[in-house]
């Protein structure tokens, strides 16, 4: 079970604050799928605890910024 102290920041699953970033691309759908062409980039922020991930849309902003809104 999870504190309320562990839900105001950290992993929302376990409370943990220690993070490992990466980053994953997919195919779209129509001639990129067919084609195998990568049309979409997400940031992969996941708790080094648990194991919990969020995925979040590429949009160029720093990695800080998506670790941030992870922790709470």
């Amino acid at each position: 079970m999870v504190s309320e102290d562990a839900t105001d920041s950290g992993c929302p699953k376990c409370g943990h604050t220690e993070t490992d970033v990466g980053t994953i691309s997919t195919t779209g759908g129509g001639l990129s799928k067919m084609f195998d062409i990568q049309t979409n980039q997400f940031s992969v922020v996941s708790c080094l605890n648990c194991g919990y991930s969020e995925l979040y849309r590429d949009t160029g902003s720093a990695g800080s910024d998506i670790v941030d809104v992870f922790l709470g």
